[in-house]
């Protein structure tokens, strides 16, 4: 890569503001002030803007979140902090979620610059699989699980959900296993049969659990096995 480029990346500025500040000297590359932005970087070159190292990144990211409440899943939203706050990584906001959880809703959220990758989760004819662990406002009615085995009529919805797995843990507290992701889709399931749901914490997505020595706001890079549980074509 071009080392204005890179610069443009790293820095989130223009080409033209790398450029200028390659001319005032701020940028070294191997210890070597460096004044052009032709220059052809090597993964192994050392590359600092004012003595702070600019890490090259080499190939695509994935990391799992634990997504704790007031935190949005886009990459940028003027009104709510966004989840790019917790990930201490090099170009960050070139990350971005692989199945978005709502402002309220706490849990594992997949970070990625894999397109791919990420396509093959959000994807409806992929139907990847999510578990939440949700607490209601009232005891689950004997009937609901049935009603989501064979599938519930959302509000302005033509078609019913798909089969859900619905396990009861307490009174008020249930896991739920959806293959879709309607809008809003496990608030509004429980709200078609009269229910109402109080918190909603994401437990897994496909294969990938969330691991549970993370605190909330922390994160970690998935492992290999977790990163080829999600099938792309071709690799």
């Amino acid at each position: 890569m071009r080392l204005d480029k890179f610069l443009a990346q790293q820095l989130g500025v223009s080409r033209a503001i790398a450029l200028r500040e390659l001319r005032n000297k701020r940028v070294t590359v191997d210890g070597e002030i460096v004044k052009t932005g032709a220059l052809k970087l090597d993964p192994e070159q050392r590359v600092e803007f004012d003595g702070n190292v600019l890490e090259q990144i080499t190939g695509p990211r994935y990391f799992m979140l634990n997504k704790p409440q007031g935190y949005v899943c886009s990459t940028d939203d003027p009104d709510h902090p966004t989840v790019l706050y917790f990930l201490e990584e090099p170009v960050a906001y070139k990350l971005h979620a692989a199945g978005r959880l709502d402002i309220d809703t706490t849990g594992l959220v997949l970070m990625t610059d894999d397109g791919q990758w990420s396509h093959r989760i959000t994807s409806p004819k992929h139907h990847c699989e999510k578990t939440y662990l949700v607490t209601l406002e009232q005891p689950l009615a004997d009937d609901t699980a049935a009603q989501f085995t064979a599938g519930v009529q959302l509000h302005n919805e033509e078609s019913l959900t798909k089969p859900a797995v619905l396990e009861q843990l307490e009174d008020c507290v249930v896991r739920l296993t959806i293959s879709e992701g309607r809008y809003h889709q496990v608030k509004r399931m429980f709200a078609a049969v009269g229910n109402r749901v109080v918190e909603l914490h994401r437990e897994r997505i496909g294969d990938i659990v969330l691991d549970e020595d993370l605190e909330p706001g922390e994160y970690r890079p998935l492992t290999e096995a977790e990163i080829a549980s999600v099938d792309v074509p071709g690799r």
